[in-house]
């Protein structure tokens, strides 16, 4: 589901201990006591952990490192019960499908309760927040003016439509959108993942539905409609801090939870133009976050 941005880490380790820069750390992680925090090879993952090592380092932790990338999400379990890692942004309802194949949760207020239920011993989630990165429809304004705004509008129209998107979709969701919503598109073609050969399609007309991210700032940019997941097909995906139990203080863990509590989805899209596209360095980025969101205490 997520997004791949190529040559993101490329001296990373540069601009993990730049000059000047009040987030940025010195030390070297792995003994008893730091705090490392991992990043997947995603540059939205990069941004939450930056932010988080920053407001960490704000409530005084010290020690604070960030590894990047730390690989796949068996890996990232495996580091977190043996503690090589201390915490890493996750997504809800990815993490609860990873622990819970048979999971039928949705709606952000099931998936995070039952999260909280499967977890195993070893780890806590901490405060969930309401900054989503989930799978969308989205179509051209033309479609979306004709009467198609939500899901369930769209049911009826799918077999004169042809759908573009990532190529597991149909494996994951052909038969859930036909069962929920009655929609069989016309075709159903392999795009790429939420990326610039689905926009473009969608932007010539070449599909007339797409699957993006919430996240993604192609959807404002070229005008086109999200709709409205009426009966909750796409899983919640809130932004959460898997965490390897006793290895935040309290403090620590209230610097976080203070961060869930202010991320939303449209600040977490804003974050990732200022990195992809902007090509703003990921501490610059958590550092101006923190502070306009006052979590960061005044140079």
């Amino acid at each position: 589901m997520r997004r791949t941005v190529a040559a993101l880490f490329a001296g990373i380790a540069l601009l993990a201990t730049g000059c000047g820069n009040p987030l940025a750390g010195g030390a070297e992680g792995g003994a008893t006591g730091d705090i490392i925090i991992g990043a997947s090879d995603v540059g939205e993952s990069l941004l939450l952990a930056q932010i988080y090592a920053g407001a960490l380092r704000n409530a005084g932790a010290e020690n604070v490192t960030v590894r990047p990338p730390v690989g796949s999400r068996e890996v990232v379990v495996k580091a977190l019960q043996d503690k090589s890692l201390s915490v890493v942004p996750d997504y809800s309802g990815n993490l609860l499908r990873y622990f819970d194949k048979e999971t039928q949760a949705t709606t952000p207020q099931d998936v995070y309760a039952q999260l909280k239920r499967k977890l195993p011993s070893g780890f806590e989630i901490l405060d969930q927040a309401p900054a989503e990165d989930k799978d969308l429809l989205v179509v051209r304004k033309e479609l979306a003016d004709s009467g198609v705004r939500t899901f369930s509008d769209l049911g009826p129209r799918c077999r004169d439509l042809v759908f573009g998107g990532p190529g597991q979709w149909s494996s994951r969701w052909k038969e859930k959108i036909k069962a929920l919503y009655g929609c069989e598109f016309a075709e159903i073609r392999t795009t790429d993942t939420g990326g610039p050969v689905t926009v473009a399609a969608l932007k010539s007309g070449d599909i007339q539905v797409a699957d993006l991210f919430s996240t993604s700032s192609t959807i404002a940019a070229n005008g086109f409609v999200p709709l409205v997941d009426d009966k909750n097909m796409f899983p919640a995906q809130n932004i959460v801090p898997l965490v390897a139990k006793g290895t935040l203080s309290p403090k620590e863990v209230d610097a976080l939870n203070r961060v869930s509590a202010v991320l939303t989805t449209d600040q977490l899209t804003e974050l990732n133009v200022q990195f992809s596209q902007e090509k703003r360095n990921p501490l610059d980025v958590a550092e101006d976050f923190l502070r306009r969101n006052n979590l960061l205490a005044p140079s």
